[in-house]
């Protein structure tokens, strides 16, 4: 896997602060995928932590050529996943991980060093 399509590393994250490797400035939820990363924006498909994440939210990872997931639940675990959305990964035979976010970051920064990995990372509650 070439440098440029790499699922950027995770640099460190605390409590409402992600730093993301190669990005000038820290970010509150974060959209990863191979080769890039944004502003992970819960209004755009209208996500709340209950019902949580929706397939539009994964969707996006896929569309840039994820081939594994990792999705960060909050520090508490706030933040649930949809069945709709598990449903969707599990047809498409898309490895899937729901973790504690400080457990899923260190999960996706091992999975991006030969894995096409997608990750949803919720930095607060």
């Amino acid at each position: 896997m070439d440098q440029k399509s790499k699922s950027p590393r995770i640099a460190n994250i605390t409590w409402g602060r992600m730093e993301i490797e190669g990005k000038d400035r820290t970010i509150k939820d974060a959209k990863l995928y191979p080769g890039g990363v944004r502003e992970w924006d819960w209004n755009e498909t209208g996500t709340r932590h209950n019902p949580g994440i929706q397939p539009a939210d994964v969707q996006e990872l896929l569309d840039h050529g994820a081939e594994v997931i990792v999705l960060g639940k909050g520090f508490n675990q706030r933040l649930q996943v949809k069945p709709e959305t598990l449903q969707m990964l599990e047809e498409r035979d898309i490895p899937v991980h729901v973790l504690e976010t400080e457990k899923a970051v260190r999960r996706y920064n091992e999975l991006r060093q030969n894995s096409a990995v997608g990750a949803l990372i919720h930095s607060t509650c």
